[in-house]
């Protein structure tokens, strides 16, 4: 088994909890989001992969953007804001993760 594959599933299903649940601590922009996640490498999230999750966040309705002018005449930059039904899934999501975590820590005897 080649542990890249694993860690890359991993990651997928880590990235939507990670947006969520920055995006509920305040509002940002995906540069924004990617300076945030940074220091959390293991997460695993780019431009290339946080960029469609964006999108499908909004589509879903989880999460909102909103288009801003840019203060020196710049480029606009869109910035996300969770919805009431992101928060909603995001509680939904820390219940899972929280029992999840729980028993896999019982069946590796908390080697985790």
């Amino acid at each position: 088994m080649k542990i890249d594959n694993w860690k890359t599933q991993l990651r997928k299903g880590a990235a939507e909890l990670a947006v969520l649940s920055v995006l509920e601590k305040e509002p940002l922009s995906g540069i924004g989001l990617l300076g945030y996640l940074k220091p959390y490498d293991d997460i695993g999230l780019s431009e290339g992969t946080l960029y469609p999750l964006l999108k499908r966040l909004e589509r879903d309705g989880r999460i909102a953007g909103e288009w801003q002018l840019s203060q020196n005449g710049g480029r606009p930059t869109k910035t996300y804001t969770i919805s009431d039904d992101g928060k909603a899934t995001l509680t939904a999501m820390l219940t899972v993760w929280s029992g999840f975590k729980e028993n896999l820590s019982e069946i590796t005897g908390d080697k985790l």
